[in-house]
């Protein structure tokens, strides 16, 4: 049976989205009907609607970053049941290709992996329309629907007490900030990091230092909201950078340089220049999503004494492993998600998210489905 449900679609690029009703069909093998409860919205859900990302296809149902409560599950389908609580992850692994067997689900380049990214179930369709048009769930989630279906590999069950719009934070924003630093830097106990952007994603990548034992953690931004946010979840120095030279300022804490920096907001040219801020041996992680096509203008001499620059793929997580252990790490009190979230919002006000995104007010909105 068809659902009918209200959801948000970027019809094209260059375009604003617009909140539709649109028709959800039954989930198939593999595939379970999720009831969203509340969507994180991410700058990658931005990206879509200015043509950066490299992956969407419009039209798209946006969100990507979700949470809430199985409605039904189709043939075969064993990791989830009806009722349960679960977190949408941002890839279904195929668990057979060689990076999967290797341990390093974040890598999948199964077809089925691919197919999924690009909204497309295992039949290569979608299960959204509009009418009679196919519409393509962004990464194969389109969380800013009041119900979508979700292969069963992308689907993380957790306990019914953590609340389902602070478990979608987990989805994305958490996983890849915390997980840069964790799993992809390996930040040590000791380390010194500079976190260069504080919105979600950087306010996570500070966590994750913090959880990983880093003793010097420098959040810059040019946003002394996110700048006091920052100290707040674990900072031990803020910089605004709209009043003081981020090198400069950066060599007055650690005049050798920093272990890690980390590049937060997407800027070709601020990725190249935090290699400046490495002591010897040190590495750059680019987190922030830079403009297809764009080169990063590093310098020979920036690379020299074995500094390194490199990217993450979701924070090099495997969301059934990862998303669990940082459950547990708020459980503990260890995480902090309430301090994430700036705004909660109604699915009819989604505007105002893109706003805050557009303007850099925002850690994190979350949408809220009021069904």
């Amino acid at each position: 049976m068809t659902t009918t449900a209200r959801a948000i679609v970027a019809h094209e690029s260059g375009t604003r989205p617009v909140l539709e009703k649109i028709d959800v069909a039954p989930p198939q093998e593999g595939e379970a009907l999720i009831r969203m409860v509340a969507s994180g919205v991410c700058a990658s859900d931005a990206h879509v609607i200015n043509g950066r990302s490299p992956v969407a296809r419009t039209p798209c149902v946006l969100g990507h970053e979700g949470a809430g409560i199985v409605e039904a599950v189709g043939p075969g389908v064993t990791a989830v049941a009806e009722g349960d609580h679960v977190v949408v992850a941002l890839v279904g692994a195929c668990g057979i290709c060689s990076y999967c067997r290797d341990h390093k689900p974040w890598l999948c380049d199964g077809a089925s992996a691919l197919q999924g990214m690009a909204g497309l179930m295992a039949d290569g369709k979608s299960r959204m329309r509009l009418g009679t048009k196919e519409l393509y769930p962004f990464l194969g989630a389109g969380t800013m629907s009041e119900f979508s279906v979700v292969r069963d590999s992308q689907l993380v069950r957790i306990d019914d007490d953590i609340p389902l719009d602070l478990a979608c934070l987990l989805g994305c924003g958490v996983v890849t900030g915390a997980g840069a630093a964790i799993k992809t830097a390996e930040v040590r106990a000791g380390d010194a990091v500079v976190v260069i952007g504080c919105g979600g994603v950087g306010l996570s990548a500070i966590q994750g230092a913090r959880l990983a034992g880093a003793t010097t953690i420098i959040a810059a931004d040019t946003r002394a909201d996110k700048l006091d946010r920052a100290s707040a979840i674990g900072a031990t120095h803020a910089l605004d950078t709209s009043q003081r030279d981020l090198l400069e300022a950066v060599k007055e804490i650690r005049p050798d340089g920093v272990d890690f920096a980390f590049e937060v907001v997407g800027i070709p040219q601020l990725a190249a220049d935090s290699l400046q801020l490495l002591r010897r041996g040190g590495t750059t992680v680019v987190v922030g999503s830079c403009p297809p096509g764009t080169v990063i203008p590093v310098r020979r001499e920036d690379l020299m004494m074995e500094r390194r620059i490199m990217t993450t793929a979701g924070g090099s997580t495997a969301p059934h492993r990862d998303i669990p252990r940082l459950i547990d790490a708020y459980r503990a009190g260890r995480l902090q998600l309430d301090e994430m979230v700036t705004s909660r919002i109604s699915l009819d006000d989604f505007g105002l998210a893109f706003d805050a995104l557009e303007t850099g007010s925002a850690a994190r909105s979350v949408i809220v489905h009021s069904h």
